[in-house]
C-alpha cells in the first residue's frame, strides 16, 4: 500500500516565522506576513497537488477562515487536490453537513475528505454558542456521525437522541463518493467515538513509542466494534538537503520566538481541556531546552502554537527514515506542513518523496492516472438530428 501525503493549507496567514495560534489562541502576527487570500492558498494547492500530495488539511476555530467556504474557492483553481475540511458537529446540523458535504462532491468531481473537530476549548465554544462540556460534546458527535452516515447512504432518517434530534430527514442527492472521515482524541471517550465512525484515526506527531500506544488502543477498540480503521499522523516538517542546514533552520524559527510571545501562548494553552494537546505542552515543558524529543522529531513548534507542535527535522534521508519508521508502526497517511507552507511543500516534495518513491513506499498519485478518452467524433453525414 503506497502511503498518502496530505499538505496544510494556512488559512491562519502564512510567513518565514512560525505562525502561531489554534486551541483558543489567536494567530501571532506574523500570520500577517502572507494573507490567507485565495490567490495564496491556491498557488499553495497547486504546488501540493503538482508534487504529489493527495489532500490538503484546513484548519478550523476563531483564529482562521472558515474551511467549508475557503476550500469551495481554492478547488475551483485545482484540478485533483482534495481538500480534507475541518468541521465542528456543534455548529451546524447534521441533516445540512451531510448535504453540503453531498453538494461539494458533485461541484469538486469527489475531492472532499471530512475531518471531525470535536472542540477541546470550553471557552471558545461558548462563543459559537456551544455550551456542553467536553465530554457531551463527544457523545454529541457520535450522534451527529450516526446521522450523516445514515443519510449518505440513501436512507430516511428519524432519531431522538442525547443531544440531537431529525425526524424525516433524508438527501435529495447522496454523494459519490462518500466522503471518508478523519478523526482525533486522546481522550476515552473521544476514542469510543472514533472506534466507531472513523475511517482514519489521527494523531499528533508524539514520539513513536506513543503513537504505538494510541495505535494499539483504537485498534482494539474498533475491533470490538466489528471495524477496521487506518491511522494517520499530523507533523510540520523542515526537511533540507543536509541534517546541519535543516537544524539551522529550526534555529532560525526559534530564534523568532520573543520571550513574551512564548509565556502568553503557554498561558492560553494550558487552559485547554484537550487531552491531546496537554500531551503536546508536555514534550517541551514551555522550555526551549532539549526540544529534539526523538531523533529528528522537534518539539519547537509547540511553543507557540496549539495543536500539532512538533516538526520532523533533517536531510530527505533522515526525515524519510522516521516516515518509514511511522509507517512500520501503523500510520499510512502524512498530513504535513511548513513554513511558508508553499516553498516547504517543495522541498518536501522534490526531496523526500522520490527518496520514499525508491523504496517502494510511495507513488504519485496522478502521473499515472489515465488520459481521459477522447470524444468519439461522429462523421458528418452521419450526424442525424441533433435537437
Amino acid at each position: 500500500m503506497s502511503l498518502t501525503f496530505h499538505w496544510f493549507l494556512p488559512t491562519n496567514g502564512d510567513s518565514r516565522h512560525v505562525v502561531g495560534g489554534g486551541h483558543g489562541t489567536p494567530a501571532t502576527a506574523s500570520g500577517r506576513d502572507r494573507p490567507p487570500t485565495v490567490a495564496y492558498l491556491s498557488q499553495i494547492a497547486r504546488a501540493a497537488e503538482d508534487v504529489g500530495f493527495v489532500g490538503a488539511l484546513t484548519p478550523t476555530g476563531a483564529w482562521c477562515e472558515d474551511a467549508w467556504l475557503t476550500t469551495a474557492m481554492v478547488s475551483q483553481n485545482t484540478e485533483r487536490l482534495k481538500f480534507l475540511v475541518a468541521f465542528r458537529p456543534g455548529f451546524v446540523s447534521p441533516t445540512l453537513a451531510a448535504q453540503m458535504a453531498s453538494t461539494f462532491q458533485r461541484q469538486t468531481g469527489g475531492r472532499l475528505l471530512l475531518n471531525v473537530v470535536t472542540g477541546g476549548e470550553s471557552h471558545e465554544q461558548r462563543a459559537y454558542g456551544d455550551f456542553l462540556d467536553k465530554d457531551d460534546r463527544y457523545r454529541r458527535t457520535g450522534e451527529f456521525l450516526q446521522i450523516v452516515r445514515e443519510l449518505w447512504k440513501g436512507e430516511t432518517v428519524d432519531l431522538v437522541g442525547e443531544h440531537l434530534q431529525v425526524e424525516d430527514a433524508r438527501l435529495a442527492r447522496v454523494p459519490d463518493p462518500v466522503p471518508e472521515v478523519y478523526f482525533g482524541g486522546s481522550s476515552p471517550i473521544a476514542g469510543e467515538i472514533a472506534a466507531r465512525h472513523a475511517d482514519v484515526y489521527l494523531t499528533w506527531g508524539e514520539p513513536p513509542a506513543a503513537v504505538a500506544e494510541k495505535i494499539a488502543w483504537i485498534r482494539a477498540l474498533a475491533e470490538k466494534e466489528g471495524r477496521s480503521i487506518r491511522f494517520g499522523i499530523r507533523l510540520h516538517v523542515i526537511s533540507r538537503d543536509t541534517s546541519e542546514q535543516a537544524w539551522a533552520e529550526a534555529r532560525r524559527l526559534l530564534d523568532g520566538f520573543d520571550t513574551e510571545t512564548v509565556r502568553a501562548v503557554q498561558a492560553g494553552l494550558a487552559r485547554s481541556e484537550s487531552e491531546g494537546q496537554r500531551r503536546m505542552l508536555a514534550l517541551h515543558g514551555g522550555s526551549r531546552d532539549e526540544l529534539e524529543i526523538h531523533p529528528n522529531l522537534w518539539a519547537g513548534i509547540g511553543l507557540v502554537r496549539g495543536g500539532a507542535g512538533t516538526a520532523l527535522v533533517g536531510s530527505h534521508d533522515e526525515v524519510a527514515e522516521r516516515i518509514a519508521e511511522y509507517h512500520r508502526l501503523g500510520i499510512d497517511e502524512f498530513v504535513l506542513s511548513g513554513y511558508p507552507h508553499l516553498e516547504e511543500a517543495y522541498w518536501f516534495g522534490e526531496g523526500v518523496l522520490p527518496r520514499l518513491e525508491a523504496q517502494g513506499l510511495w507513488s504519485h498519485p496522478f502521473r499515472s492516472a489515465p488520459a481521459v478518452p477522447p470524444v468519439a467524433q461522429v462523421p458528418f453525414a452521419d450526424a442525424g438530428d441533433r435537437r
